[in-house]
């Protein structure tokens, strides 16, 4: 029961859900999130951190750029939850937003190098 609290309480800030919306587009490095929510490299470090540290993302390293993306479900409940995320978190206008960004800037990304690959 500890372990599926803490699972839910990463969901508990607005910028962890809109950083699931955007990772269900698949593996980011932390520049993409970043610009796609439009916040400094601080503080989505730090609810990246958060997310994984709750089990929702996992993260590997490639030079200095962390990249991340959704974590598999350790618990069925979980599953459930995160299928109702990505029905559910598309449909919202803030997070139809976030992705237009991160889809403008991963557009630009390789031509102006914004982050090493």
């Amino acid at each position: 029961m500890e372990q599926l609290a803490q699972c839910f309480k990463g969901l508990a800030e607005p910028i962890r859900l809109r950083a699931i919306r955007l990772l269900d587009h698949g593996e980011l490095c932390i520049c993409d999130l970043m610009n796609g929510l439009d916040l400094p490299q601080s503080t989505m470090s730090r609810h990246m951190s958060f997310l994984k540290n709750s089990g929702w993302v996992q993260s590997r390293r490639k030079g200095q750029w962390v990249y991340y993306s959704l974590a598999a479900p350790q618990q069925e409940i979980q599953a459930l939850v995160l299928q109702v995320l990505k029905q559910n978190l598309p449909e919202l206008e803030e997070a139809r937003q976030d992705y237009a960004r991160l889809m403008n800037f991963l557009e630009t990304k390789d031509t102006d190098n914004s982050c090493a690959a």
